[in-house]
C-alpha cells in the first residue's frame, strides 16, 4: 500500500466539536496515492510519439532483421514537434526509444543494433537526446518507452539479455535528465530474427523472467519520481484496457495485490494503480504510414475519447507519429490543434467557480472543511462530514442562473477513493429536479454529460453511498461547445453515401482535394467505383464550410465472386460490411479465391480483422498471391498483422512485384492469433482498372 504524506493523518473528532475548534481530517482510506502519482494523475494529457525502424518500412512490429541504414530521416527536428505537442496542450511527451524490433534510438552500449549504425548524421545522432533537450526547452515533461520484447537481440528468453536490457534501462534513466514515465509494453516473445536465428521464443511468465520486482528497484533508485507503467504487479500506472483511449465506468484507481484491473479496477482494491488510456490520432497505427492522411480522427472523435478516458479519472496518452521525413502528418496536426480548440472551449467557463455552498454536514463546524472548497479553484482543499456520516448532501447556488451540460467532480485522492454512488438535483421552476442519477464513483475525476442543456441557479450534490465518509474537492460546471456538423462517408456497392444533419449542402471531391465553394454538391444515387479518397465537407446557409471528413475506398466490390474456399463462408470478407466476417476454423492453412471481376493493376490490400470482440482463429500471419487467370498465381505479400489483440483495426500492405494486370486474388490465413484456423471481416484491394 502508498504511503500517504503526514499532513492528512489524523483521527476525526465528533459532531460535538463547537464553533471555531480545528477539526482533525479524515484518516486515509484504503490504498492512497503517492505525491509522485497525484502529480501525475493531475497532468491528465500528454503525447506519445512512434518513431524508428517500422517508420521506414511500414511495419507496425518489425522483426527484428530490419538493417539500421534504412533510418535516415531527412528534416527530423525535435524542438518543432514537442512545441507542436505543448501547443497542442501535452503536459508531456514519451518516446519509444526502443520497439519490439531491437532498434535503440540512442548510442546505447548494450547492443549493436542502434542509432550509430544508421547514416542519420553519420552515426553520431541520439533521436532521445534530442527529444530530452527540447522537452526541457519547451517546458513539458519527457518520458520514454522500452520495450522489454526484443526481437533482434540473439539471447532474447535466456539470462543474456536481461543484463543488456538492465543497462538500457540504466542509461535511459541515467543520461536524459528527469524522466516522468517510462513504459514497459506488454507484448512478450514469439517469432523474431534474435540475432540471426528465425525462430519463435516464449519467456512463460514475464514478471518472472524479465524480475520486474527488481527493474522497479532500480528504477527508484535512479529516478524516484519516476512513474512506472506496466512492469507486471509491481508499476504506478496500468493500461486502460483497450487502445481506444476508452476505460470503463465505474472507474476505480485501485487494484487487487497481484494488478490487473484493465480499464475498470477493484473497488476498496489493496493498491493505487491508475489507469491511462492509450489510443492514436490516426486509425492506421502507432507507427506512421503511406496514406494516413484520410485515416486521421476527427476532433469531435477525439472529444469522445476525453470524455471516456480523462472524464472517468483516467490520463490520455495520445499518439502522434513521425514519418520518414521525420515530420508529423500535416492532417494530424490539424486535428490535434481542433481538438485543442474544443477542450478550451469546454473549460472556458466554470459556471460553479466561486459559487456558494451549503451542507448538511460539515466536519466538526470547522471552516477548513467547507462545502464552499468544492467551488474555490483549490484541487487541496475539500468538503468532509463526520466519520459515520456516508450519505451527505450540499447545496451550490450560483451567482446567477447558468446553462451548461457537463457536470465535473473530484474526489480528494490523497484521502483514497470513497465515494460509490450519487445523484445531481437542480431546482428548476421552485422544485428540485433530479438530472442525473447514474452516478457511481468519482475518484480522481468525474465528467459527467447530460442528455440535454439545464439552466439553473441552484444544484443539489446527493452522496448516495460511500465506503468511508466523503471527501469532495471539486463541483465545477461546463457547457459543450456546439457540435460541428461533419459528415460521414460510406460506399455500397458502387453507391457513394454521405450523410450529415439533412439541413445543409454537402461538398465532395474523390480526388483526395479539399472541396470548397464550387465542388461537387452530393445527391443521393451518386456513383464511385474507383478506388481513391473521398472528402466532404457541409457549406452552411452563411455560405461558410464546415470542417472536412475523409475516407478512403478500396476497389468497388460490385461484380467480385468467391471462386473457392478451403472453409467457411468467404463471401462475408468481400460483402462491405465488418460486422461479418469469413472465418474457418479446421485449422491452418485457410484461404479463399475472388474473381474481381476485370483486370486491375493493384498496388495494395487491407485487412480488416473481425470485429465481433473475438480473438478466436483471427489472422495474425498471411499470405496474399494475385493472378491474372486464377491459374498461374505470384506471392505477392506475406507477413504478419500486428497487435491484433489490442487494436483490431484495418491494416495496409503494400504488394510487391505486380507488374501486370490482375483480375484474381487468394488471401490465405497462415496462423491464428488465439486457437486455430482463419478468419477476415473485410479484405479490400487498391489500384486502377487495366487500360485496354
Amino acid at each position: 500500500m502508498n504511503k500517504l504524506a503526514p499532513l492528512f493523518v489524523g483521527t476525526a473528532l465528533s459532531s460535538l466539536m463547537l464553533p471555531g475548534q480545528a477539526a482533525d481530517p479524515p484518516k486515509p482510506y484504503g490504498a492512497v496515492p503517492t505525491p509522485q502519482q497525484v502529480n501525475w494523475q493531475r497532468m491528465e494529457f500528454y503525447g506519445f510519439i512512434h518513431f524508428g525502424l517500422n517508420t521506414f518500412t511500414g511495419r507496425e512490429w518489425g522483426y527484428g532483421d530490419e538493417n539500421p541504414q534504412i533510418f535516415n530521416p531527412t528534416d527530423f527536428n525535435a524542438s518543432e514537434i514537442v512545441e507542436t505537442f505543448k501547443k497542442g496542450g501535452m503536459k508531456g511527451m514519451i518516446y519509444t526509444a526502443k520497439h519490439h524490433d531491437g532498434f535503440c534510438a540512442w548510442p546505447t552500449k548494450s547492443t549493436e543494433h542502434n542509432i550509430t549504425k544508421t547514416p542519420w548524421k553519420n552515426g553520431k545522432g541520439d533521436v532521445v537526446k534530442e527529444f530530452a533537450l527540447a522537452c526541457k526547452k519547451h517546458g513539458i515533461k519527457f518520458g520514454t518507452y522500452l520495450s522489454p520484447w526484443d526481437r533482434n537481440h540473439a539471447e532474447y528468453g535466456k539470462e543474456g539479455y536481461l543484463k543488456a536490457y538492465y543497462q538500457q534501462i540504466r542509461e535511459l534513466l541515467s543520461n536524459y535528465g528527469p524522466v516522468f514515465e517510462i513504459w514497459f509494453d506488454g507484448a512478450n516473445g514469439g517469432d523474431g530474427y534474435y540475432g540471426g536465428a528465425r525462430e519463435k521464443r516464449n519467456i512463460g511468465n514475464a514478471e518472472k523472467y524479465y524480475n520486474f520486482e527488481k527493474i522497479v528497484e532500480m528504477i527508484r533508485s535512479i529516478q524516484p519520481n519516476c512513474i512506472i507503467w506496466g512492469a507486471g504487479h509491481y508499476g504506478d500506472a496500468r493500461w486502460g484496457g483497450s487502445e481506444k483511449g476508452h476505460v470503463n465506468y465505474p472507474h476505480w484507481s485501485t487494484v487487487g495485490l497481484n494488478g490487473g484491473g484493465g480499464g475498470t479496477g477493484k473497488r476498496g482494491g489493496e493498491r493505487w494503480v491508475p489507469a491511462e488510456g492509450d489510443t492514436t490520432i490516426n486509425h492506421s497505427g502507432w507507427f506512421w504510414h503511406q496514406g494516413q492522411a484520410s485515416r486521421v480522427k476527427s476532433p469531435e472523435e477525439l472529444m469522445q475519447v476525453w470524455f471516456d478516458s480523462v472524464g472517468r479519472g483516467a490520463n490520455l496518452i495520445l499518439n502522434v507519429a513521425a514519418d520518414k521525413t521525420g515530420k508529423l502528418d500535416p492532417a494530424d496536426v490539424k486535428s490535434l490543434m481542433e481538438f485543442k480548440e474544443l477542450r478550451d472551449k469546454l473549460y472556458a467557463k466554470n459556471f460553479a467557480l466561486g459559487a456558494t455552498a451549503t451542507a448538511s454536514q460539515t466536519r466538526g463546524n470547522d471552516k477548513k472543511f467547507s462545502p464552499s472548497n468544492m467551488t474555490d479553484g483549490n484541487l487541496d482543499t475539500y468538503w468532509a462530514v463526520e466519520d459515520d456520516n456516508l450519505t451527505p448532501s450540499a447545496v451550490i447556488t450560483l451567482p446567477k442562473p447558468a446553462t451548461f451540460d457537463v457536470i465535473r467532480l473530484r474526489e480528494q485522492i490523497r484521502l483514497g477513493q470513497r465515494v460509490d454512488s450519487f445523484n445531481i438535483d437542480a431546482f428548476i421552476k421552485g422544485k428540485w429536479v433530479c438530472i442525473d442519477n447514474g452516478g457511481k464513483t468519482i475518484g480522481n475525476q468525474v465528467m459527467r454529460r447530460l442528455d440535454r442543456p439545464i439552466t439553473a441557479q441552484k444544484l443539489r450534490l446527493r452522496i448516495t453511498g460511500s465506503q468511508a465518509t466523503p471527501c469532495i474537492s471539486e463541483f465545477a460546471l461546463f457547457r459543450q461547445p456546439a457540435g460541428a456538423v461533419r459528415p460521414s462517408i460510406f460506399r455500397r456497392g458502387d453507391n457513394l453515401v454521405i450523410l450529415a444533419d439533412g439541413k445543409n449542402k454537402i461538398l465532395y471531391t474523390t480526388d483526395g482535394s479539399e472541396p470548397k465553394a464550387g465542388s461537387s454538391v452530393y445527391s443521393q444515387g451518386t456513383k464511385f467505383s474507383e478506388s481513391g479518397v473521398v472528402k466532404a465537407r457541409c457549406q452552411f446557409a452563411n455560405g461558410k464550410l464546415g470542417p472536412v471528413s475523409q475516407a478512403k475506398f478500396g476497389i468497388s466490390k460490385t461484380g467480385w465472386k468467391v471462386k473457392s474456399a478451403t472453409s467457411g463462408n468467404a463471401a462475408a470478407a468481400i460483402d462491405d460490411n465488418p460486422e461479418t466476417s469469413w472465418t474457418a476454423t479446421a485449422g491452418v492453412p485457410q484461404s479463399f479465391v475472388v474473381d474481381m471481376g476485370k483486370p486491375y493493376r493493384a498496388t495494395s490490400f487491407s485487412y480488416l480483422p473481425r470485429q465481433d470482440g473475438k480473438t478466436e482463429g483471427m489472422t495474425d500471419k498471411y499470405q496474399f498471391e494475385v493472378s491474372a487467370d486464377g491459374k498461374t498465381w505470384k506471392k505477392a505479400a506475406e507477413g504478419e498483422f500486428s497487435n491484433l489483440r489490442a487494436n483490431p483495426i484495418e491494416q495496409n500492405v503494400n504488394l510487391k512485384n505486380v507488374d501486370e494486370p490482375v483480375r484474381y486474388f487468394r488471401f490465405t490465413g497462415t496462423n491464428a492469433l488465439d486457437g486455430s484456423g482463419a478468419s477476415a471481416a473485410e479484405i479490400n484491394v487498391f489500384g486502377t482498372p487495366a487500360q485496354g
